[in-house]
């Protein structure tokens, strides 16, 4: 089932608690230290552009892709609100397209978990590689192996709000490092019924190894990890990782 239909409406709602500004700040912070003050950025699974709108402010012109129409039907929405000068693309990550290369790529909220074959993975990689400017830089975070293994496993999660509520079923397979969650959602509509949405998501579980591996197979040079908690180098028990990689050179046809 498509994934981000239902839930789009409500999103932003259940999404309150992440630290979205502190995050920002550690990326522009990253992105500074490789010199990238301002200039070009794509913002790749951008959902309903929190992350977006942030960066932009912070002095980046900002792209935001999304796969999902829905999510990105309200970020527009943000974006008009804010008066932000934002271009947003309705495209797969798996098989993007831009008019040129930007300075730098990033991507947040676990994106590259929704990208569930390693395939698929290595795609992206390479689209990514192909579209940063010489020597660009591509930021963007993991749930980790941990997370799904220790936290997330067979676990219910639910949350009731008078806009809306749901029901979170995780399910995760260690062997396949496939990760199932099935959303029951109810949303209330204007005339103050709720409507059910049903949908279900897949996530992987990706090794931090395996990660390095495939960018570098990409073409790209892996400038490390870090704890998104801590900021520093990632422990074992880290859910989330920040992994930071750079455009080293294309080779190939039509480069």
């Amino acid at each position: 089932m498509e994934a981000y239909t239902g839930f789009a409406k409500v999103y932003d709602l259940f999404m309150d608690n992440i630290p979205y500004e502190e995050w920002s700040r550690r990326i522009v912070g990253i992105l500074r230290q490789y010199g990238i003050l301002d200039g070009l950025v794509l913002d790749l699974g951008c959902g309903t552009g929190s992350m977006t709108e942030l960066l932009a402010k912070a002095g980046y012109d900002m792209i935001g892709l999304d796969a999902s129409e829905e999510m990105l039907n309200l970020a527009v929405q943000k974006q008009r609100k804010a008066g932000l000068d934002i271009l947003y693309l309705l495209q797969d990550m798996r098989e993007f397209e831009l008019y040129g290369t930007v300075r730098a790529v990033v991507s947040v909220c676990d994106s590259m978990n929704y990208v569930t074959e390693e395939a698929d993975l290595l795609k992206v990689f390479r689209l990514v590689n192909n579209y940063l400017d010489p020597g660009g830089i591509f930021l963007f975070d993991l749930n980790t192996v941990y997370k799904y293994e220790k936290l997330l496993g067979e676990n219910t999660i639910a949350e009731n709000r008078r806009e809306g509520s749901f029901i979170w079923e995780n399910y995760f397979d260690p062997i396949e490092g496939l990760n199932e969650y099935d959303l029951t959602l109810f949303i209330r509509e204007e005339d103050g019924r709720y409507r059910k949405f049903e949908e279900t998501h897949f996530q992987r579980a990706y090794s931090l190894e395996r990660v390095q591996e495939l960018l570098e197979e990409a073409g790209m040079e892996v400038l490390g990890f870090l704890d998104a908690e801590t900021g520093l180098r990632p422990r074992e028990t880290a859910e989330r990782v920040y992994v930071t990689a750079r455009e080293k050179g294309k080779t190939g046809p039509g480069r």
